[in-house]
């Protein structure tokens, strides 16, 4: 394929608000030996990439300043090193940035083809949060058959996988969302109980819901304001994982009600991990969530679709909350 000299790609001038988004042209990225080259068709929008346009959440030293996550596209070459990933093949890809663009590199192992009959708005709205969920519940939540869950804002990309894989893989789910609507879809698409934290108390609810047993794990991504309710609402040995910290980090725990519960806090952040541990986490997806999808159970929920060039409203409506599902940019056809 005559690849172009130049591509057009989603820049800002400066951190800030949505506005800083503009659309600028500049050289294709080159792949290194252990990375495929691959034309974008489409790019999910996730809350780190609000995180980044802001500032606060820069990309490593060694990945792409574009912002994006996670890529549907075409391989169109591939380094020295990668041996299963040929031009022609269509993959999905967590990326290490550089998303919003026309065409974006990607290491090897963090690609996985499209599941059957997928076309490429859906394929981008897997990796990024088909890897969290699979890393912070099943791996570090050690979920396992006949467990529950609570899972904080199930409404967002990150929610709804979670209330679809967990309720294939036979636990029971709760989520927590702030309006009437969003609690509604979140239990259409499979959540056993959803509970508005505007109207009730969650840890409370949660004590009801299980006949006073507690959840065996909880998904976090508020921070400090949750973390007393959340360990107080954990069955004996249940586990907090902590995904972000929108509101604050610091916090004062009874470490006397974790040691009598032997309780487990954890967490992690999927931008650090090594290309081998990412890795390891799509050689995971692809045996056991893969065939999932390609029966057609477990998809992405597509909210909105926008052009490349309108990513910053893609972005607003990433802020203001409204959502139900994952935003996608279409980048070509």
């Amino acid at each position: 394929m005559l690849l172009p000299e130049q591509m057009k790609y989603m820049d800002m001038e400066k951190p800030g608000g949505p506005e800083v988004f503009r659309v600028s042209s500049g050289p294709l990225p080159k792949p290194n030996a252990d990375e495929v080259l691959i034309r974008v068709l489409a790019a999910g929008v996730n809350y780190p990439d609000v995180l980044q346009r802001m500032g606060v959440y820069p990309p490593q030293a060694d990945a792409s300043p574009i912002i994006g996550l996670e890529v549907a596209g075409e391989v169109i070459s591939a380094g020295s090193d990668v041996r299963d990933l040929k031009p022609g093949e269509k993959v999905c890809a967590l990326t290490n940035g550089g998303g919003y663009a026309e065409y974006c590199t990607a290491p090897g192992l963090q690609c996985l083809p499209w599941p059957q009959g997928y076309d490429a708005v859906q394929a981008a709205a897997i990796p990024e949060t088909y890897f969290t969920v699979w890393v912070n519940i099943f791996q570090l939540g050690r979920l396992r058959e006949g467990d529950s869950v609570l899972v904080h804002g199930g409404a967002g990309g990150i929610g709804i996988t979670a209330i679809q894989l967990v309720h294939e893989f036979g636990c029971r789910i709760y989520v927590t969302e702030g309006s009437k609507e969003k609690c509604d879809a979140c239990v259409l698409l499979g959540a056993d109980a959803a509970i508005n934290f505007r109207e009730n108390d969650f840890a409370d609810r949660i004590m009801e819901l299980t006949a006073g047993k507690g959840v065996d794990v909880v998904l976090d991504i508020i921070g400090a304001p949750n973390t007393a309710r959340n360990l107080s609402c954990l069955a004996m040995d249940g586990r907090l994982v902590q995904l972000s910290v929108m509101q604050g980090s610091k916090v004062e725990i009874d470490l006397m009600h974790v040691m009598s519960r032997r309780l487990i806090i954890t967490g992690s952040m999927m931008r650090p991990r090594s290309t081998d541990e990412k890795g390891r986490i799509a050689r995971d997806l692809y045996l056991t969530v893969w065939p999932v999808l390609d029966s057609g159970r477990c998809a992405p929920v597509i909210h909105q679709v926008f052009p490349l060039a309108e990513a910053a409203q893609a972005h607003r409506i990433i802020e203001s909350g409204t959502h139900i599902g994952k935003i996608v940019l279409k980048v070509a056809d």
